[in-house]
């Protein structure tokens, strides 16, 4: 998998961007909207750091991989949180019906 995003740049630097967008979205996103300006802003330095992690893919560090591992516990403690949510809810329901 290395060899082949190493061959193809381009899709490499794209999911780079992709996983990146996605982490900041869900961990260091504020809940209030960023002004329009600043949010280009962002996303051109976010651009601009895809890069230099491309150079360090096509270097064969697991950029990818990485970005892909935090992807994963990031989707496996919004699934406990909803599993808490649920079990929260289910524990309160009955007290309510004494």
């Amino acid at each position: 998998m290395q060899v082949w995003f190493a061959e193809h740049p381009l899709v490499s630097y794209i999911v780079i961007f992709l996983l990146i967008t996605y982490v900041y979205n869900k961990v260091f996103r504020v809940h209030q909207k960023l002004p329009l300006l600043k949010e280009i802003i962002l996303y051109i330095l976010m651009a601009l750091g895809s890069g230099m992690l491309l150079i360090f893919q096509v270097d064969k560090l697991p950029i990818i991989q990485c970005l892909l591992v935090a992807v994963g516990l990031m989707l496996l403690v919004r699934i406990r949180y909803f599993v808490e949510g649920r079990q929260k809810k289910k524990d309160e329901a009955p007290s309510e019906n004494v």
